[in-house]
């Protein structure tokens, strides 16, 4: 009899989950839902969008607060400065170098090495946020830090060495970027409204370098001057104002993108644009009326990673630096009548001559000054001097506790300012045949790759490591 009611027992379970089971299988979730059909949702025809489209500036915000108005007129507004040689003649007052420079402000930013540019007491700096997975242009107020607005798109990007590393530049009212992955982006600097954009990657095919775009956005006159080394074009010449395109230069020579930016030089009377691309070096007419013409190439020296851009020391030489063990080159420029040619004279390993793994060098009054790179030798990563007719021997370095990694540096009047990469400032006076370090300051007390150039403007210094940016005031102006 137990044994009767326990198998009936477990006939029962037997069909209760039978009829579960049956019942999961024909049961449609799906009852009652309507066909997603395209229009349904009443987007506008034409604002299909795929996961990758990146609508470049499609986002805007101001920051609240008020701001009370400066009266500012300080200028840093591009790569280098306004005369591209990462020099401020001199500052209007007392430098502050007695004591410590003031902290004035301090910005967390999202992790990278771009620097600002300052123009009318506001500060302009591209930025990555990593939650928003976005390229943002954050303003600042100059003398206070308070951020004013930003502008922003999405762009999804994994870390590799941080993420920004491109300086805007200012012309006018307007202020215009490149994003790490080739999104030009031109606003009003004033009320941060969107004017134009370009896609370098969609346009013109570039291959974006792997440690992202490096390369600087160059105004000339009314001409923005980009080079996307794309499959067709290597150079273009953009009117800043409407965004057309004014010339181009055929990539007739397959030069792929550098981190290198391009710099204007002058060679034989010809205004030219020189640039340091992946397959060598190259000159690009910049003269009025004939813009955008391949005047010459030199591809004996070619580095496969090209950070420093190119620094012309003579009125037909240039000087040509590359980490990762390509040390430097000397390329001398001449035209015979219509013939333009080029040719490395010189070309040696970083422990034979003055070298530069990231930053560009300076010169001031006739010398070169340089940080020379880790794989410097014996003298690696110290501040260096040397004459532009030897190259290969320095007249002064600093001393052996003196180096400073791949940290930026820049002169103001007769002193150089030079930021170790861990964050520490240091300042010297230039002399005819070597430096004397006047201060010594820890600006950052845990400064991870401190390795964004410097800006100054109106007695303030802006410095930065991978994840702070930092306001000094240095001169009281």
């Amino acid at each position: 009899m137990k044994k009767n009611r326990i198998t009936l027992l477990t006939a029962a379970l037997v069909v209760f989950y039978l009829l579960i089971l049956i019942g999961w299988h024909l049961y449609d979730p799906t009852t009652g839902f309507t066909e997603a059909v395209p229009g349904a949702d009443n987007r506008p025809e034409g604002h299909a969008r795929k996961a990758d489209d990146v609508l470049i500036g499609e986002f805007f915000m101001k920051e609240e607060g008020i701001v009370s108005p400066n009266e500012l007129k300080g200028e840093w507004p591009c790569f280098r400065g306004a005369h591209h040689d990462n020099k401020v003649v001199y500052a209007k007052g007392p430098s502050l170098i007695k004591d410590d420079f003031k902290d004035v402000w301090t910005v967390t930013t999202g992790e990278g090495h771009a620097s600002p540019v300052i123009s009318e007491g506001k500060v302009y700096v591209l930025d990555y946020d990593e939650q928003l997975s976005s390229d943002v242009l954050r303003c600042f107020d100059l003398p206070t830090g308070k951020p004013l607005w930003r502008r922003w798109y999405r762009v999804p990007m994994k870390r590799n060495h941080g993420f920004s590393r491109t300086i805007p530049a200012i012309w006018h009212d307007l202020v215009v970027t490149i994003g790490p992955e080739g999104h030009v982006m031109c606003c009003n600097k004033h009320t941060g409204d969107l004017q134009w954009t370009i896609d370098m990657k969609k346009r013109f095919g570039t291959e974006i370098p792997f440690w992202y775009t490096g390369q600087c956005p160059f105004i000339d006159n009314d001409a923005l001057v980009l080079a996307p080394a794309g499959k067709d074009t290597l150079m273009i010449g953009v009117d800043v104002q409407s965004g057309k395109t004014l010339w181009g230069t055929p990539n007739s020579i397959g030069y792929k993108m550098s981190h290198s930016s391009v710099m204007p030089m002058t060679f034989a009377g010809t205004p030219t644009y020189v640039y340091v691309g992946v397959g060598g070096v190259c000159g690009v007419n910049a003269q009025s009326g004939q813009q955008g013409k391949l005047l010459w190439s030199a591809t004996k020296w070619q580095p496969s990673v090209v950070a420093p851009s190119p620094l012309q020391i003579s009125p037909n030489q240039v000087f040509l630096v590359a980490g990762y063990g390509a040390g430097g080159a000397l390329l001398q420029v001449t035209q015979t009548g219509s013939t333009w040619k080029a040719e490395i004279l010189d070309a040696y390993k970083a422990a034979e001559g003055m070298s530069s793994e990231q930053q560009t060098p300076i010169i001031y009054d006739g010398r070169l000054i340089t940080i020379l790179p880790k794989d410097g030798g014996g003298m690696r990563e110290r501040l260096a001097m040397y004459m532009p007719n030897n190259i290969h021997t320095p007249i002064w370095t600093s001393s052996a506790d003196e180096r400073f990694g791949l940290g930026p540096y820049m002169m103001i009047g007769n002193m150089l300012f030079a930021f170790k990469e861990d964050g520490e400032l240091f300042v010297f006076h230039v002399n005819a045949q070597s430096m004397t370090l006047l201060k010594r300051q820890r600006v950052m007390e845990e400064g991870i790759d401190a390795w964004g150039p410097l800006a100054y403007a109106d007695g303030y210094l802006i410095v930065r490591d991978s994840k702070t940016i930092k306001c000094l005031k240095v001169f009281e102006e």
